[in-house]
Order: structure tokens, then sequence, then C-alpha cells
């Protein structure tokens, strides 16, 4: 790929993630959102010409509870391995944040995608390949309105109804919607469509 074709694509793949943190409630400048590629190029731009993928790592905290920060992390390893994970695992360490994701150019070893699932007690981890966040999916015309529930939200929508958990329609923790919201076992999404009748109807799905 060519230098400019380079930076454009990281671009876009750096204003998906920023508007991503900030769907899941965290803090985010629209600056970030905001950018033209001019001034990304300006910003993260290296001698020679492409986006340098170490200036594109921050991290970020929830406006309602400070200690609920987030760090992503952009991987230069094409192909995650071990070491990077440690080296990413290093950093969440020493500054005491517990959740991170990780973006990275081509893929994934299955020795990385174990770290993941071996720190879960500890850290939640979360990877992403930079093609995934070329376009953000909630923008689709196909795609309609994504709401989680709290907890407290959870148990008046199961009261109020008469329902178990069990009776509500699922939403796999591999949709890529669900991947967009970080969504976990036992939340509840309120999905919102338009109707022809009714202006717009609401449905809710639990993920598994």
């Amino acid at each position: 790929m060519a230098d400019g074709d380079e930076s454009a694509k990281l671009w876009k793949v750096n204003r998906t993630i920023h508007e991503l943190v900030r769907d899941r409630g965290y803090q985010v400048a629209d600056e970030e959102i905001n950018m033209d590629l001019q001034r990304f190029r300006e910003i993260y731009g290296t001698g020679a010409g492409i986006a340098d993928r170490g200036k594109l790592n921050f991290y970020t905290s929830s406006p309602k509870d400070p200690t609920d920060q987030i760090f992503v992390y952009f991987s230069e390893e094409r192909s995650v391995g071990v070491k990077t994970m440690r080296k990413m695992l290093g950093i969440l360490e020493q500054r005491n944040i517990q959740r991170g994701i990780i973006v990275f150019p081509g893929n994934m070893t299955p020795s990385a995608r174990k770290v993941i699932v071996a720190m879960a007690h500890q850290y939640r981890l979360e990877e992403f390949s930079e093609s995934d966040l070329l376009v953000n999916i909630t923008h689709h015309t196909l795609v309609p309105r994504h709401d989680v529930l709290s907890q407290e939200e959870k148990k008046l929508l199961l009261e109020k109804y008469r329902l178990k958990e069990t009776q509500l329609p699922r939403i796999q923790m591999a949709d890529p919607v669900a991947r967009y919201y970080g969504l976990r076992r036992g939340q509840v999404v309120k999905i919102t469509r338009p109707s022809e009748t009714s202006g717009r109807y609401a449905s809710y799905r639990i993920c598994f």
C-alpha cells in the first residue's frame, strides 16, 4: 500500500476507534473524531510520510467514574504475537488500567489470543484488526440504533414484562455490533427500529 493510502486508512481507523470508545461512555475530544486527513498527517505523520502507530495510542476515563479507564494500543507488529501482548499488558499494569483494546494491521496469532483468555481474571482485553475499523458499522443505514442497558434498567425491563433472562432473544458476543459496544454475557441491548405504523419500536436482546 502506498504511503498516502496507508495514512488515509489509519485516519479512518483512528476516527472509528475514538467513536467506539465514546459510544461506550468514555471521554473523547470532538477534535479526534472530526479531524481531517491533513491535520491527522500533521500530528501523527512521520518524516517518511506515513502515520506513526505508536503516536496513536491513547487512554481515557469515564466521566461518571474516573477510575474506569480504557487504553487503546496500536500494534506496529503486523502479526500480533505474545511479545506484543506482554508489552501492552506492561503498559496496563504501569498505569493501573484494567481494560484494553489492541488494534493491529494484520492478524493475531493463536498464542496471543490465549493471552487474552489467560488474563481475563485481571484484565478485560479486546482485539480489532484495522480492517474491522475502516468503517463504523453503527453508522450504516441498515443498522438500527443500539443502547446498552444498565443493570438497573435490565432489572426493571424484566420486572415490567415479567420475563426471565432466558426468555429474551439473543445476540452473540461475536456479533459485530456486540463487539463494537463491548457487550458481555448477560448484558441487554435495546434496539430501536423505524416503524411505518408507530414511528419506531424497540426490541431487546441479551448477550450470550
